[in-house]
């Protein structure tokens, strides 16, 4: 069974994590959730209200993670998926998340990436050259970190699909999900 594998912690969009999470699985792929430690981590809901000029935040769910950052052997996993909120933040300081996010960049694999993610990937060191989409406000960390930045709810750049964030769910996971039919099949 193929296996696919989430990077998030605490902080992370509880629709980027969940979403994807569920709607893996009822493709029947075997999804795990890494994070630097394993607990549950708290997710959070971002939202806009009236009258603030960013979005709002505030709790999700708890999730269960499966497996810590350094237990991951990325060869276990043929896809990985790296979700937005503030977890990027966070995790982008963890050397095992860029060891893992390079495995699947090195090796071609499907990766899908949403909003605050480039943030992560930035650090990692695996956006130069790359074409993708995040939460437009990252529009100057993007470029700063060699991709270009398009705005867009499913942007393709070979084996990486990226978008803006939550709203463009139904777009990102339709074209991740015909990447991984070509490059990792059930």
């Amino acid at each position: 069974m193929t296996r696919i594998l989430i990077l998030t912690g605490d902080g992370g969009e509880s629709l980027e994590v969940m979403y994807p999470y569920q709607r893996l699985r009822e493709e029947g792929y075997e999804v795990h959730i890494a994070a630097p430690t394993k607990k549950a981590i708290q997710t959070v809901v971002h939202d806009f209200e009236p009258g603030f000029d960013t979005y709002t935040e505030k709790l999700g769910y708890r999730v269960p993670v499966d497996i810590a950052f350094k237990d991951v052997n990325p060869s276990d996993y043929q896809a990985v998926v790296i979700p937005g909120g503030r977890a990027p933040e966070w995790i982008r300081n963890d050397p095992d998340f860029s060891r893992i996010v390079r495995f699947f960049f090195d090796h071609s694999a499907p990766i899908a990436q949403i909003c605050h993610a480039p943030l992560a990937l930035a650090a990692a060191g695996v956006l130069q050259g790359r074409t993708i989409s995040g939460y437009p406000a990252l529009a100057p960390d993007i470029s700063a970190a060699g991709a270009t930045f398009v705005d867009g709810a499913a942007v393709v750049d070979g084996n990486m699909v990226s978008a803006r964030a939550w709203p463009d769910h139904p777009e990102w996971m339709r074209a991740f999900i015909t990447l991984l039919k070509e490059h990792a099949p059930n």
